[in-house]
């Protein structure tokens, strides 16, 4: 019963769609129909400035740690990245939003924060320096996700591990269209950074 209360709980949370619901109700805009159309952080960052982007970054990532953390609390029989792995699927297949949502980067560093706090410390630094030589918030994303997957490898946590792997992969898999804007020099690039005067 524990169980499936956190499951139902986590994939309640990840479903909440923080960019379109403060877009809507404090900015009077629908990000969807802007910028890159996504209704993730950097999409608020772009279309409503830093204060909506910070805000709904810090609450994207809210949604991941909390169920993780009540399942860590709570002794539960399955590994805790499972249930965090449910708001991950409730952030891209929002139920607030036909099921559509992110890209999962920012709730899937939600979950990991709540298992393994020095990963995201780790992929804090890394998206910084990628982030400043590329200018992409893309590129940056994928590249951090699948280091930190190899990197998973060596907790000898198996179950921890794979997830990441999958993670890693689903999160490239969302920036598919990304990666075409990347290939034909289109990717959006932040006004900051390497090369920028």
């Amino acid at each position: 019963m524990t169980i499936f209360f956190l499951i139902l709980l986590s994939y309640t949370l990840g479903s909440i769609p923080t960019g379109i619901w403060i877009g809507k109700y404090y900015y009077h805009t629908d990000i969807r129909k802007h910028g890159s159309g996504n209704s993730g952080s950097t999409n608020t960052f772009r279309v409503l400035g830093k204060k909506a982007g910070t805000i709904v970054l810090l609450i994207d990532i809210f949604k991941g740690t909390l169920p993780t953390l009540l399942a860590i609390l709570c002794h539960v029989s399955l590994h805790p990245i499972l249930i965090g792995l449910f708001a991950i699927l409730g952030h891209t297949f929002s139920m607030f939003a036909h099921f559509k949502g992110g890209k999962a980067v920012a709730t899937s560093a939600g979950v990991i924060l709540a298992i393994y706090p020095l990963f995201i410390l780790v992929g804090i630094c890394l998206f910084g320096i990628l982030l400043y030589f590329t200018r992409m918030v893309s590129l940056s994303s994928m590249t951090t996700a699948i280091l930190l997957a190899i990197t998973s490898c060596f907790t000898q946590d198996w179950i921890f591990s794979t997830v990441a792997i999958l993670l890693a992969l689903f999160i490239v898999y969302r920036h598919r269209t990304n990666i075409v804007r990347i290939k034909n020099g289109t990717e959006s690039k932040v006004p900051f950074g390497f090369k920028v005067k």
